[in-house]
């Protein structure tokens, strides 16, 4: 979970630098069909999922290291 947490994380943080210099990674074109202020929601809920998802992946390896 961690791996897949930190890929999305880089994938949303990408998406929002990259969108500064106009320039649309193909992969997250689709998102820009519904409006600006929805491709921002979209990118910053990429994030938070990466997040959520890491913290959790963090957990679960924390725990299991303990005897």
């Amino acid at each position: 979970m961690k791996s897949i947490g930190s890929t999305l994380v880089m994938l949303g943080v990408l998406a929002i630098v990259l969108d500064l210099f106009n320039y649309v990674p193909r992969v997250l074109f689709w998102i820009y069909q519904w409006g600006e202020p929805t491709a921002w929601g979209i990118k910053i809920g990429i994030i938070v999922l990466g997040v959520v998802l890491y913290l959790i992946g963090n957990k679960k390896s924390t725990t299991s290291n303990n005897p």
